[in-house]
């Protein structure tokens, strides 16, 4: 599988329902790609959301991304963040986050399938990562050898364009998500027809 063209990430917190609703309408407007974010919750309680975004998923040939490789159900998809150790055993797909070239060419190393790149725009969901890279940082970072790259933070309907002009793959998306899901819409008006 190629990485998503629009992943969308999960915050509990800011969704505007619960959970699986939200990604069944997300879903319902053209998401095909989620990654289950939320790792302050207990083990089994996330394995327990996991299972029901999959049941949403799951009709449409979506994919489900696990945040972080602890506690991963086998034979999942996982998203590492910056620090983490890649698995030992290699999962079907692996993203990671990534917030500087030093970051990108480690996902590339690693041969993970996707980064996300952030923040792109200036975002309280990411504090402590520097400055904002605006579309021309990351066209400098995605010219360098790395994954294909999803732009991260702060990312708008109306940035996905511009993003995707400076060489994004991609975008990944959660606060405007979690908070109107039928936003996707507007997100892939802009995504090429692959995703």
């Amino acid at each position: 599988m190629t990485a998503p063209r629009l992943l969308v990430v999960t915050d509990r917190h800011q969704a505007a329902r619960p959970l699986p609703e939200v990604v069944a309408v997300a879903v319902a407007a053209g998401a095909r790609a989620v990654l289950l974010r939320d790792k302050d919750l207990p083990l089994a309680a996330r394995l327990a959301l996991a299972d029901e975004l999959r049941a949403v998923l799951d009709p449409v040939d979506g994919l489900l991304v696990w945040g972080g490789a602890a506690g991963a159900p086998e034979g999942t998809a996982v998203h590492l963040a910056a620090g983490d150790s890649f698995p030992v055993t290699r999962p079907p797909q692996v993203g990671r986050s990534c917030h500087s070239a030093a970051e990108l060419a480690r996902a590339r190393e690693e041969g993970c399938d996707w980064g996300t790149l952030s923040p792109v725009f200036p975002t309280p969901s990411k504090p402590g990562y520097g400055p904002a890279l605006g579309t021309d940082g990351l066209a400098e970072l995605v010219g360098r050898a790395g994954p294909p790259v999803l732009a991260l933070g702060g990312v708008l309907p109306e940035h996905v364009a511009g993003c995707l002009a400076a060489g994004a793959h991609g975008i990944a998306v959660m606060g405007p998500v979690m908070r109107d899901p039928a936003v996707v819409t507007d997100y892939l008006a802009g995504v090429p027809e692959d995703r």
